[in-house]
């Protein structure tokens, strides 16, 4: 593979571990970053290397690198060596001209010794180095490295460096950018069947990263092996050229997944916009593939009161009894839980839950009467014959949402807040609310905007069941960007009393802190173990599984 073609994303420069040493004409520092390194990608970041050149004429002729940290070395499959010049954080590097390979060692055994001939420039000069992972490379594993000397015109320089305690957690580069003729794959939903596959679904957005309205279709990826190993692209909701319009006029976008625990039965819904609803609330006529209108359904009046088509976008559900090997037809619900004055009823999206009494919970989103944003859930009392959308959770604008049930039955919502954009103070926080008859009434949570930081993003939250002592236990876990400001440090937060204290930032688990979209979605794959799928830095959408001990350590 050409330098030039191989893949890294980099972003920018956040919390990192630094060691360094010095010589009269060189100074050299590593630094390493909580980046995932993955299953699927020729190339992961696992250390930056820079050499500060005070001489003319010196060049790098060999780097010896350690490998204390790593769990298992035949995990790794390859390292590389690659230098950037003054290039401290390239950007995609598939797509430049600067990386340049120096060397790569196969079949990793301990000590790692890179050769090279690399004239240093005065000033800084960076080298990262990469790991390519085996097929089977075990995902609860760690990889790691560290400088122990370089070799500078044929001098041995050694590292006196301490432990910088970050080790890298694995994963799987589960959708990468422009994979399967995709654009962009975004908004992650996850879930674990009764039968123990897991199933990731995304939108497959073809032509751009845009939001609707756009050619884009609910996708999914199953993995009967616990997320070693996914299947290929499964394409669920697909409206086609449905009314006549192209598909870029027929766009499924927002899918949450549900498992029925009772019946086995998973549903996946989301929202279809078929043609175009512009500014001043009107469907757009005589739409063809050359028509360049644009709008979406939370922009101007993009979906506005009534139940057709040409007024309002539609909530659509398709169900699988085969754990998600076949799927119905779409079925569209949306006179079912849309109000006729609501601008918007939508599918929030994430993972929707079962509750103890069997009630299938989606969570929701949508548009009053005034085109205000809120949050909601919708419930099916009948094993999803019916469903029925309940009261906004508060009254404030707030979209994207998850449930879970409480130790004592009811239900929180966790909500996306719009009054946290621009916020950096103390009200800076997600919207919590309680409810006890299914969004009939909601209490607002005493830790609501108090508990959970947010760049105003989609976030996860689940409720995981295990044992510990002989006795069951649960505990909510919580995964978003920890960051006020911007979408990045993809972070999971654990609670061990229903929501009321949340673990601070020392205690929580850190699994990428480059800036990436931010969306995550989280699911218990067993009793001790737990599963996100996210979008990364690293590719459009991670999956890593987590051992619940280094959750809740």
């Amino acid at each position: 593979m050409k330098a030039n073609r191989i893949k890294l994303i980099f972003a920018a420069t956040l919390a990192s571990a630094i060691i360094a040493f010095q010589s009269p004409d060189i100074q050299l520092s590593e630094t390493q970053f909580q980046l995932p390194v993955l299953k699927g990608k020729a190339d992961n970041p696992v250390l930056r290397i820079k050499i500060t050149n005070h001489k003319a004429g010196q060049k790098l002729s060999g780097l010896s690198l350690g490998t204390k940290g790593v769990s298992d070395l035949s995990d790794i499959k390859a390292a590389r060596l690659y230098y950037y010049a003054n290039d401290s954080m390239p950007g995609n590097i598939e797509a430049s001209t600067k990386a340049k390979l120096v060397s790569t060692v196969n079949r990793v055994k301990g000590i790692i010794e890179f050769d090279g001939d690399q004239e240093l420039q005065q000033g800084d000069n960076y080298f990262w180095l990469s790991y390519e992972l085996a097929d089977d490379a075990n995902l609860l594993n760690f990889v790691d490295a560290q400088v122990l000397s370089a070799r500078i015109n044929g001098k041995k320089i050694k590292s006196q460096q301490k432990d910088n305690e970050i080790k890298q957690r694995m994963g799987v580069a589960v959708r990468k950018h422009k994979q399967d003729g995709v654009h962009t794959s975004r908004i992650p939903g996850l879930a674990t069947t009764n039968e123990g596959t897991l199933i990731a679904v995304f939108d497959a957005r073809y032509e751009s990263a845009r939001d609707l309205q756009d050619h884009m279709d609910i996708g999914i990826h199953r993995s009967e092996d616990q997320g070693k190993t996914w299947e290929p692209i499964q394409i669920v909701i697909d409206m086609g050229t449905w009314g006549g319009l192209p598909e870029k006029f027929n766009g499924v976008s927002d899918a949450s997944i549900l498992v029925d625990k009772n019946s086995g039965a998973i549903y996946i819904a989301g929202l279809w916009m078929h043609g175009v609803i512009n500014s001043e609330g009107k469907w757009v006529e005589n739409l063809t593939e050359d028509s360049d209108e644009w709008n979406h359904q939370w922009r101007t009046k993009g979906s506005q009161p009534g139940f057709g088509v040409k007024e309002t976008s539609q909530f659509m559900i398709v169900k699988s009894t085969d754990d998600g090997k076949t799927w119905s037809d779409p079925v569209n619900i949306t006179q079912l839980g849309k109000k006729k004055e609501w601008w918007l009823w939508a599918p929030a999206p994430g993972q929707g839950i079962v509750l103890n009494d069997g009630t299938l919970v989606f969570p929701t989103q949508g548009r009053d009467k005034n085109g205000v944003a809120f949050s909601n859930i919708t419930f099916s009392k009948d094993g999803g014959k019916t469903w029925k959308s309940s009261n906004p959770a508060v009254n404030e604008s707030t979209t994207e949402c998850m449930a879970v049930e409480l130790s004592d039955g009811s239900v929180m919502l966790n909500m996306r807040a719009n009054s946290n954009r621009g916020a950096i103070d103390d009200t800076n926080g997600r919207a919590i609310a309680v409810t006890r008859d299914l969004g009939e009434s909601w209490t607002t949570h005493s830790t609501s905007h108090k508990a959970l930081i947010e760049p105003v993003c989609m976030a996860s939250i689940i409720r995981h069941d295990y044992q510990s002592g002989g006795k069951d236990q649960s505990v909510l876990l919580f995964s978003n960007p920890n960051s006020k400001t911007l979408r990045h440090h993809m972070t999971i937060k654990h609670s061990h009393d229903d929501g009321m204290n949340w673990s601070d930032t020392a205690s929580s688990l850190l699994l990428d802190e480059f800036k990436s979209r931010g969306y995550s979605c989280l699911t218990s794959i067993d009793s001790e173990t737990v599963g996100i799928l996210y979008e990364s830095s690293q590719a459009d959408m991670v999956f890593q599984a987590i051992r619940l001990k280094d959750l809740i350590h």
